[in-house]
């Protein structure tokens, strides 16, 4: 495995995990009309706009086939106006990789990123049925908020987690 920054020519590969993990991660969660009709060229589109974004930064893992099969992301949202803080905007792997530690080390790589620019808190939202808040808190995440929100023509709780001291994240995930 393989983890490094994204490049525009990623967006199909990022596209195409974004879709099927949504599918899988959000099984019996979102409307089923709604997951079979994400699009990958709709996807592909979106990342080739995230890519170019210099406020977004992206990793990818690959497989040693060289194929994407997982990203991550951070930026800091537009409603986060915490000093000194930013945003783990997505993260996602396709079902077949999941439990395997990729997910580790691509939060690995880009708390190192946060630590390089000098963020002292880090955000995430995730949606409360979703099984990986588990994988946030047993790195360290702290619930602090929930919200709703519509997906899908569904309301849906999002929860709201901080990590507070990112030095403590990347010990625990050595």
């Amino acid at each position: 495995m393989k983890i490094r920054k994204a490049n525009i020519e990623d967006a199909q590969g990022i596209g195409k995990v974004h879709v099927d993990s949504w599918r899988t991660t959000y099984k019996g969660i979102l409307p089923d009309d709604f997951l079979n009709n994400l699009s990958y060229e709709q996807r592909t589109e979106l990342w080739k706009k995230n890519i170019s974004d210099a406020t977004n930064y992206v990793l990818v893992a690959e497989n040693e086939q060289g194929e994407i099969i997982g990203f991550v992301t951070g930026g800091t949202r537009k409603t986060n106006s915490v000093p000194n803080a930013t945003d783990l905007t997505s993260i996602y792997l396709l079902e077949e990789y999941q439990g395997k530690g990729v997910g580790k080390q691509l939060l690995k790589e880009i708390f190192v990123y946060f630590n390089q620019k000098g963020y002292e808190k880090v955000f995430v939202e995730v949606l409360a049925e979703n099984k990986t808040r588990d994988f946030y808190e047993y790195y360290g995440a702290q619930y602090v908020n929930n919200t709703e929100i519509k997906i899908g023509g569904k309301i849906v709780e999002e929860l709201i987690y901080v990590w507070n001291d990112i030095d403590q994240v990347k010990e625990k995930i050595k």
